[in-house]
C-alpha cells in the first residue's frame, strides 16, 4: 500500500468515513465497528478535523461568505501565485528587458522551467512538457503536426504494437486520407480545432472527423472507442479528453492509448478537466501528445498560459505552427531564416511567452506539489463521495450524472435537475458559486486544496432549501452566456 492508498481510505485513513458513507454504510459510520451516526454534520466535522490538508485553505483567497465550488472552471488566487506574479511585475519594473536574462530565474526559459515543474503530475520527463500558447492553440499545432506525419506516411512508433510500426499504411493504401477519432461529449473547441486542421490539409471534416457516440448522454464507454477503431481503418489520430467537462467522467488513458496504437493511430488527450486534480502517467501509458490549461485545478489565474506534453520519441518533428520561440535555444537569437525546432517539447512553443500569464503558475504549482498530487486526489475523491452520499440521501429530485467508481470520476460532480439553470442562479445569489451546463447539469466542484467537508454539507443544505421552497422558480432562464 502506498501513501495515496492510505490517504484515500482504501485501507482506513482520514477519509475512510466518506467512502463508507457512499458505499451505503451510513452517513457518519464509525471506525472499529461502532454504531453509525446519521448526523452528516458530525461526519463533516470529523472529516475536517482529521484532514491532513485542511491548513492549505488558508493560503487561497475566497471572499467571505462565499462557498466556491467552481474551481473546475477557474481556480482561486493563492498567496503563492500572487507572490510569483508580484515578483515578475517587480522584475519588469526594475530590470526592463534585462529580465529575460538577469531576472531570478531568467524569463528566457520560463516555458521549459515551468514544464519541468508540471512534468511529475502528468507522469512525464521534464523535456516532454512545456508551458506555452493557449490550450486551443496547442490542440491546433499538435493535431496539425501529427496529421502532417500521417500524410508523409509516418505512423506512431511503439515496439510492443505491431500496427504502430512507424508507418502509415491503412487497408485503403498509403494515399488514404487520415481520420481523427473524437467523441460527441467533447468540449466543442477541440472539435473546432480538429476540423480546421483537417480542412487546411484539404480533408473534408464531415467525412474524416469520426465521432464516438454516448450511450447515455453522460459518459463514453471505452468499448465504443475500441469498436470505432475496429470499424474504421483510416483513423490516424485518437483525440480524447482525460475527463469529460460536463459529467466529470474520468477516462482510462492507458486503455485508450493501447487501443489506438494497436490500430496504428497516434493517441492524444485534452487534460484540461483533470490536470492538477488527478495524477496522470502519460509516459507509462505511451501517450503521444496531450494539452491542458492552467486556470482550472492548477489555479494560475484567468486566461493563464497553456501547457502541453509530447513524448520524447517525437522530439525533432517540425510543428505544424512553427514560431521563433520553439526554435532551438542555442541559436534562437541568431535570427536564422530557416527554422530549427528544439529537441524537446519546447519546439511546440510559438510566440514569445506572456510572462504575466505564466508567472502565477510558478507559485500555484509549487503549492500543489507541496500538498502532493496523490493526497489531493484522495481528498477530492472523499469530498465527492460525501457530496454524492448527501445528494442520494436528501435530494430525491436530483440525479448524479457523474460515475460513482473512483477510477471513473474526476474532480467535480454533475447534479442533474430539470431546472438546473435556475437552480444554479439561486445558489449563486446565496453565495454558492457553481456553474450550469445545458441542458440540465449543475456542476459542483469541491476542489481539494481549499474546500472542507462542512462546505460540501452547506452546499447540499442550500440546494435542499431552494428546492423545498421553490425559490429557484422565480428566476428566468437565459439563451446562453457564461456561467
Amino acid at each position: 500500500m502506498d501513501d495515496s492508498d492510505a490517504a484515500s481510505g482504501e485501507s482506513g485513513g482520514p477519509y475512510a468515513p466518506a467512502r463508507d458513507a457512499l458505499a451505503g454504510e451510513g452517513l457518519g459510520a464509525a471506525d472499529g465497528g461502532g454504531a453509525a451516526d446519521p448526523d452528516p454534520a458530525v461526519l463533516a466535522a470529523r472529516l475536517d478535523d482529521g484532514d491532513p490538508l485542511s491548513g492549505f485553505a488558508d493560503r487561497y483567497h475566497v471572499p467571505d461568505g462565499v462557498l466556491y465550488m467552481d474551481g473546475n472552471s477557474l481556480g482561486p488566487a493563492s498567496d503563492a501565485a500572487l507572490a510569483s506574479l508580484d515578483r515578475v511585475v517587480d522584475e519588469w519594473r526594475d530590470r526592463l528587458i534585462g529580465g529575460w536574462t538577469d531576472a531570478d530565474p531568467p524569463w528566457f526559459e520560463v516555458g521549459e522551467r515551468l514544464g519541468d515543474a508540471l512534468a511529475p503530475i502528468v507522469g512525464a520527463e521534464p523535456s516532454e512538457v512545456v508551458v506555452g500558447n493557449s490550450i486551443t492553440v496547442n490542440v491546433h499545432t499538435l493535431i496539425g503536426t501529427f496529421l502532417d506525419e500521417l500524410l508523409a506516411g509516418n505512423g506512431p512508433d511503439r515496439e510492443e504494437f505491431e500496427a504502430a510500426d512507424g508507418t502509415w499504411e491503412p487497408d485503403g493504401g498509403p494515399d488514404t486520407e487520415p481520420a481523427v477519432l473524437v467523441n460527441e461529449l467533447d468540449f466543442p473547441s477541440d472539435h473546432y480545432a480538429v476540423r480546421a486542421q483537417l480542412r487546411q490539409r484539404g480533408i473534408d471534416p464531415d467525412e474524416k472527423l469520426r465521432v464516438v457516440p454516448s450511450r447515455d448522454g453522460r459518459t463514453i464507454d471505452p468499448r465504443d472507442i475500441e469498436a470505432a477503431l475496429a470499424a474504421h481503418d483510416d483513423v490516424g489520430i485518437v483525440c480524447m479528453p482525460t475527463a469529460l467537462y460536463r459529467s466529470g467522467q474520468l477516462f482510462d488513458v492507458a486503455r485508450i492509448a493501447d487501443a489506438g496504437h494497436e490500430a496504428g493511430a497516434y493517441v492524444g488527450f485534452d487534460a484540461a478537466h483533470s490536470a492538477g486534480a488527478v495524477r496522470h502517467e502519460f509516459g507509462d501509458a505511451g501517450v503521444d501528445f496531450a494539452v491542458w490549461c492552467t486556470y482550472k485545478y492548477l489555479n494560475a489565474g484567468p486566461g493563464s498560459i497553456g501547457a502541453l506534453f509530447v513524448a520524447e520519441r517525437h522530439h525533432g518533428l517540425t510543428p505544424a505552427l512553427a514560431g521563433w520561440w520553439g526554435h532551438e535555444k542555442a541559436t534562437q537569437f541568431e535570427m536564422n531564416m530557416e527554422y530549427t525546432p528544439a529537441e524537446s517539447a519546447g519546439a511546440w512553443q510559438i510566440g514569445t511567452p506572456p510572462l504575466l500569464a505564466a508567472a502565477p503558475l510558478e507559485g500555484s504549482v509549487e503549492l500543489l506539489r507541496e500538498a502532493g498530487i496523490d493526497r489531493l486526489r484522495a481528498k477530492s475523491l472523499a469530498l465527492t463521495d460525501f457530496l454524492i452520499a448527501l445528494v442520494d440521501a436528501r435530494l430525491p429530485a436530483v440525479d448524479v450524472g457523474t460515475p460513482r467508481e473512483h477510477a471513473a470520476r474526476g474532480g467535480h460532480v454533475a447534479l442533474e435537475h430539470p431546472d438546473a439553470e435556475r437552480l444554479s442562479e439561486a445558489l449563486r445569489d446565496r453565495g454558492v458559486v457553481v456553474d450550469f451546463r445545458p441542458p440540465n447539469v449543475v456542476r459542483v466542484c469541491p476542489a481539494a486544496p481549499y474546500t472542507g467537508f462542512a462546505d460540501v454539507l452547506e452546499v447540499v443544505d442550500e440546494i435542499e432549501a431552494i428546492l423545498k421552497s421553490g425559490a429557484h422558480e422565480s428566476y428566468a432562464t437565459s439563451e446562453g452566456g457564461v456561467t
